[in-house]
């Protein structure tokens, strides 16, 4: 049985952890326009399009999961054990 307090915290430092990196991302692809040389420019560019797409992609994970506990109001909670009726 997973503690509430704990799922939501977990949820939530995945999303600014990742929220964090796809910032650095976009500030390194920004900065990259700025470099004279093509080489560096080219690893530079390419590096940062990476660290967006893998810090975009892991960011989407706690964004689902969050919505879809918040649209059912956590009546589908599947980290409690099921209940049956008598």
């Amino acid at each position: 049985v997973m503690n509430p307090l704990f799922w939501w915290t977990k949820q939530l430092v995945i999303l600014f952890v990742s929220g964090y990196f796809l910032y650095r991302g976009i500030r390194v692809l920004i900065g990259s326009y700025d470099l004279d040389d093509p080489f560096s420019f080219i690893m530079y560019f390419f590096s940062s399009s990476m660290l967006i797409l893998v810090s975009a992609s892991i960011m989407l994970y706690p964004l689902f999961r969050i919505y879809g506990r918040l649209a059912d109001g956590g009546r589908n909670d599947r980290s409690t054990p099921e209940k049956e009726d008598p």
